[in-house]
């Protein structure tokens, strides 16, 4: 079994690392021991020629006292302690010397050591009471005596030579220092030499098993990958073969018998997708019809507010003005009462008709408004706009203009739905004038490219104008310019569109131009009634 086998490698592996890692700790504590007394060492070394040097400079201030050069005994108390800490330090340094030490060879140094600080450390018990009593020499004295004296008392202890003392414990320290780096060295080759070998050893061990396991697994990962690669095309008639009783064998059998399962899952899904998605299908046919006839519902909802609010304002604002204007100044003539009256109920009539127009928008199966058509003359509706046009004007103190015109133009039309045409185009001319300027109104009779005879109806005023940039924009539902918003902020953008749609309704169609001189001209161009004799001029 390939478990057991590729268990036992491991094993053998994790238990290689395991002894190297054994191995490497204790030649690293090993090294380091040797390091450490490598460093005691060194540090014994330093701390003997300071010794030295902390003792010749207190010769050198006994000297100072005796010749009496301003010798400060404070400097004297420094030196002596600066000594008691060097000996101090070599006490602490000796005996970890000893404890790192597990040689028998080297005993006797530890020995000579130890009794080099005990007399030393008389020897300075020696000196600072010595030293307490030395006075400057007198006039006189024998400066060779005095000079010998002195060198006893810092040579000398008990019978010692303490310069050779020092000099034979410095260069013991040093040998010794050499002895330590030496043995450091070789034992750090040796660990490094030690390193080498396991690791060669062990990553020898490891390619011999990869090499084993490599070549035994490569037929059955071969098989089984195989297997996968067709699973993902989706080929799940594939089979593994299975041979032999191992662990890829069983994997094998389980592998087939996956693709045998995955295999019949696929037709009964197959079988669930198509009944899904043809259920899917028609839920969703029937949600986008409810949300097509929702926004609709909503658009037409929106768009009914909108007429509401622009078709309603005018003929109010007209009423208003004949009231106004009637009811302005003094006493009139029965006829003027009478006349003003007429024109109120007229546009109250229009009123009338406009809500009985949006009410029958408000239907879903009724989008186009209602035409009562009849033969009429151009006249009759553009002289009951331009009174309400009026009515407006001289509440803006605007002029409205009319060039009288010599033949009739006859049409077939609905009067109401005409003068509301008309008066959208006044009403726009007036409320986008400025105050003392004029509106002038033309009717003529012209033929259109196509030939047809037709009415044309130009309205020009001296307002804001339109940039060129908007003249194609300016028939859509609620577009109003930035000059028109600036001008005047309660308009809906709504006029134009419904005006557009009514003289389509006609067979005709509105079209706006940019005056030179500044302003705009409006043209309402509507077919003559068929077989009417009118002298048409080309437009």
């Amino acid at each position: 079994m390939y478990r057991t086998r590729l268990l036992i490698a491991l094993a053998i592996l994790a238990a290689a690392a395991v002894a190297q890692g054994l191995l490497a700790i204790w030649a690293l504590s090993t090294a380091e021991r040797q390091v450490q007394r490598g460093r005691v060492a060194s540090d014994i070394q330093l701390g003997f020629a300071a010794l030295s040097m902390d003792k010749q400079r207190l010769r050198g201030w006994a000297t100072q006292l005796q010749f009496d050069a301003g010798a400060d005994p404070r400097e004297r108390d420094r030196i002596l302690a600066a000594i008691r800490t060097d000996l101090e330090r070599l006490r602490q340094l000796s005996r970890r010397a000893v404890e790192l030490d597990d040689s028998d060879g080297t005993r006797m140094e530890h020995v000579q050591r130890q009794d080099s600080l005990e007399v030393l450390d008389r020897s300075l018990n020696d000196l600072g009471r010595a030293l307490s009593t030395v006075t400057p020499l007198d006039p006189g004295v024998d400066l060779r005596a005095a000079w010998k004296s002195v060198g006893e008392l810092f040579d000398l202890s008990h019978g010692r030579d303490l310069r050779s003392l020092i000099a034979g414990s410095m260069a013991r320290e040093a040998s010794t220092v050499l002895r330590e780096r030496a043995a450091a060295d070789a034992a750090l080759s040796w660990m490094r030499n030690l390193w080498l070998g396991t690791a060669a050893a062990l990553a020898l061990a490891a390619l011999l098993l990869a090499a084993y396991f490599v070549r035994a697994l490569r037929h059955p990962l071969h098989l089984l990958s195989e297997g996968a690669q067709a699973l993902q095309r989706g080929d799940l008639r594939h089979r593994i073969p299975v041979a032999g009783d191992n662990e890829f064998s069983e994997v094998a059998r389980s592998f087939n018998a996956m693709a045998a399962e995955l295999s019949e899952h696929r037709g009964r899904d197959a079988i669930a997708r198509q009944q899904l998605e043809e259920l899917v299908q028609a839920r969703t046919a029937e949600l986008q019809s409810a949300l097509e006839t929702l926004q609709e519902m909503d658009r037409r909802r929106r768009q009914l507010y909108a007429d509401i609010g622009h078709e309603l304002r005018t003929p109010t604002t007209a009423i208003r003005g004949e009231a106004e204007v009637a009811l302005r100044g003094g006493e009139r003539g029965t006829e003027e009462y009478k006349a003003a009256l007429t024109r109120i109920v007229e546009t109250s009539r229009q009123l009338g008709h406009v809500i009985d127009d949006l009410l029958t928008m408000t239907r879903s199966d009724a989008d186009a408004l209602p035409m009562h058509w009849r033969q009429i003359d151009l006249s009759l509706p553009l002289n009951d706009a331009l009174a309400q046009a009026r009515a407006v004007a001289q509440e803006r103190q605007v002029t409205v203009s009319v060039s009288a015109w010599q033949q009739a133009l006859p049409l077939e039309a609905d009067a109401m739905r005409l003068r509301q045409i008309i008066m959208v185009l006044l009403d726009n001319a007036v409320r986008y004038s400025m105050p003392g300027t004029t509106v002038r109104v033309t009717s003529l009779a012209v033929v259109d490219p196509s030939g047809r005879p037709c009415c044309e109806l130009l309205i020009e005023d001296e307002g804001i104008g339109i940039p060129p940039d908007e003249l194609g924009k300016v028939f859509d539902r609620s577009f109003r310019g930035e000059r028109a918003r600036r001008h005047r902020a309660d308009g809906s953008g709504l006029g134009l569109s419904i005006g557009q749609a009514l003289a389509k309704a006609h067979g005709g169609d509105i079209a706006l131009s940019i005056r030179l001189e500044g302003g705009t001209t409006a043209r309402l161009r509507l077919p003559l009634r068929k077989g009417a004799l009118v002298e048409a001029r080309s437009a």
